[in-house]
């Protein structure tokens, strides 16, 4: 199975293989590489495996560096705190971070790719850039940090995922920090499956059900059977896009965010609405709106991001969900080799970042501060 979201039939012709005859048309953008981290994680050489493409060789913001005051729209607040679940037990956590006076500006941005399930790899990535430590605790302060989205299925442990964003979120609270999430096309998927399971839903491809899509896009039954009641009120609860320091963030590198709604708020707003609703049609529709890839990709890509920061506000968008390899037209190397992804991609007029570095075909996990110059 390839890393692609795929469904029968024509419903998602934005998705999946269908996409290969069009990989030769690529955009013209331009990888972001960190510098030689510390502690033997090493990069190999970097390559140009497909036209137009660029290597930057920048360093990450040095210290005191701030970011360019920029619009924003109304609706772009921070999204409500997410519900933690069951609470931590009380002299289990210990945090040495003073919490932050009146008016501090807050601390340095990080955001985390598609993790699908490899708990491992996340737990590496993370303790790389400083933001756990050894044990797997949260150990960055007043950091942010952002997951994009799809936690689960395809990797093997997608409930160990949620349940360490869960203990980051608290820990990273009380640090004077937090930790949030998007919730991705495969949360909507995961949810479906489990509450829906084989009832029908109305596709135009047919009768499908949400547990069939969910076995056919990775799903894996050892993380239905472990799925627990505050799983599910925490992942219903994700907000869909947030903005952050100018950063429009989403999951899905489409457009379908402004069928639901004007402003952050509303999208947000239509989508927990929807979700507490009884409706399974509508419920797979908005699945499959949000599994649709490659908007900002090719010539009309620049425009497609202008459409999303025109209403949302921001300067810049990064999302998941479509792993760089397909993006770039290297998914399937003649040698047989994994995908070279030496760090998140910028596109569209270096209006776009991608930060699925395709963790599940071998690539990376990725995990950035922002801003990427």
């Amino acid at each position: 199975m390839t890393p692609e979201d795929r469904l029968p039939g024509p419903e998602l012709p934005e998705s999946g293989p269908r996409q290969q005859q069009d990989l030769d048309v690529l955009p013209y953008g331009s990888y972001y590489e960190p510098p030689e981290p510390v502690g033997g994680y090493g990069y190999d050489a970097t390559y140009s495996g497909y036209g137009g493409a660029r290597f930057l060789e920048q360093h990450w913001p040095t210290a005191g560096q701030t970011a360019p005051a920029y619009r924003e729209s109304a609706g772009s607040d921070d999204p409500p705190t997410i519900e933690l679940g069951p609470p931590v037990p009380a002299g289990e956590l210990h945090y040495p971070y003073p919490q932050p006076e009146p008016g501090e500006a807050p601390g340095p941005l990080y955001v985390v790719g598609d993790v699908h399930g490899y708990l491992d790899e996340l737990l590496a990535a993370l303790h790389q850039q400083g933001l756990i430590d050894a044990e797997g605790h949260w150990s960055a302060g007043r950091s942010r940090l952002w997951f994009l989205g799809d936690f689960t299925d395809r990797g093997p442990d997608g409930i160990g995922v949620i349940d360490l964003v869960m203990q980051l979120a608290a820990e990273a609270a009380a640090a004077g920090g937090y930790c949030r999430a998007l919730m991705g096309n495969h949360e909507l998927l995961f949810l479906g499956a489990a509450r829906y399971g084989d009832e029908p839903v109305q596709s135009t491809a047919g009768t499908a059900s949400f547990l069939a899509a969910w076995r056919l896009n990775g799903g894996q039954q050892t993380d239905l059977e472990r799925l627990e009641t505050h799983h599910v009120s925490w992942l219903s609860r994700l907000p869909a896009i947030a903005l952050e320091d100018g950063h429009l963030l989403l999951h899905s590198d489409t457009t379908a965010y402004l069928e639901y709604g004007d402003t952050i708020d509303d999208v947000n707003e239509s989508v927990h609405r929807l979700l507490a609703g009884e409706g399974a049609d509508e419920w797979w529709d908005c699945f499959r709106r949000f599994t649709k890839r490659f908007a900002f990709r090719g010539e009309a890509g620049a425009q497609a991001v202008h459409e999303l920061l025109g209403a949302y506000g921001g300067h810049r968008v990064v999302h998941g969900h479509s792993p760089i390899p397909y993006l770039t037209g290297t998914a399937h190397a003649e040698d047989g080799a994994p995908p070279h992804i030496p760090g998140p991609y910028i596109y569209a007029d270096e209006l776009a970042i991608a930060m699925d570095g395709g963790v599940t075909m071998d690539g990376r996990l990725l995990v950035a501060r922002l801003p990427l110059n």
